[in-house]
């Protein structure tokens, strides 16, 4: 499908589908679950193929059926309703904002967007998702095939400080924190603590303390919660723009502003000429 063109237009929309998202989120609490779709609907990239990634496929029976993706249809089809106001905003534009700011409502940080995803009707294989059973290994073979670094792994790790496992999804039950509609770094802190019953520790969570590499990001994270916002931010905006270069957009606020300055310094040109000619005639009518 063709890319939109993200004009002053499609710029207005965009921070129109923002404000609707932000009520939509706050007040039916969902901010785990459209984090968990943008995630998943880019996390199916494949840097070598140029495959996948942030291109609304999710929204597809096909692969929102994915094992992996079991409860996304939810997330999809209150997105819909967004969607139906919008028509002219792609889905993968939709399901990447609904991300960043289901981070921003909850209290995490801010998240450069910008638009201009493509929408695809191509569903990638089952199995590039992250699978909850596996240990370090798999994490990385899932993220380098990404193109993202181990710190990419840990700091989106931390996204788990949102929301809670379910058995009917994905086999486990619980949350990661105390707080699960709160975006901050307590995912580390319980990490590293071994007094947290109650709360959920998966197999891949375990690998992040018994890698050594990942180990350093975590002790980082629990201990400096600004050190987690400036990577997870950094780490978010490269998953969701996994595959997508934005194209200079046309009729933007950029283009307005340089529109305006060029406009300006044409006025100042043509009224200092015009300040020369009247002095000019001025001297000319003194002489005579």
């Amino acid at each position: 499908m063709a890319a939109p063109v993200v004009d002053a237009a499609y710029l207005r929309e965009i921070d129109k589908v923002r404000r609707e998202l932000r009520a939509l989120i706050a007040s039916k609490n969902c901010a785990p679950i459209m984090l968990r779709l943008a995630w998943h609907d880019a996390g199916t990239y494949d840097v070598n193929t140029k495959t996948g990634g942030p291109n609304g496929s999710i929204r597809h029976e096909e692969e929102y059926k994915h094992g992996a993706n079991a409860g996304l249809k939810i997330a999809i089809d209150l997105c819909e309703t967004v969607k139906v106001k919008h028509p002219r905003i792609t889905y993968a534009d939709l399901y990447q904002l609904a991300g960043v700011v289901a981070v921003e409502v909850t209290g995490g940080p801010t998240i450069d967007f910008v638009p201009g995803r493509r929408d695809s009707s191509v569903s990638p294989r089952e199995g590039r998702l992250p699978d909850a059973k596996q240990g370090a290994a798999h994490l990385r073979d899932i993220f380098y095939r990404m193109g993202l670094s181990d710190k990419d792994i840990v700091a989106l790790s931390g996204g788990h400080t949102l929301g809670r496992a379910h058995p009917e999804r994905s086999g486990f039950d619980g949350p990661w924190t105390r707080e699960p509609l709160k975006f901050d770094n307590s995912y580390f802190v319980e990490l590293i603590q071994a007094d947290n019953e109650g709360l959920l520790k998966l197999p891949t969570d375990k690998a992040l303390m018994e890698d050594s590499e990942f180990a350093r990001y975590v002790k980082l994270y629990a201990k400096d919660e600004d050190a987690f916002f400036k990577d997870y931010a950094e780490s978010h905006k490269k998953l969701s723009e996994l595959g997508f270069t934005p194209r200079a957009s046309s009729g933007s606020k950029s283009d307005a502003t340089t529109s305006v300055v060029l406009a300006q310094s044409a006025v100042g040109v043509a009224v200092a000429a015009a300040v020369v000619i009247l002095s000019y005639f001025y001297e000319v009518s003194r002489r005579k």
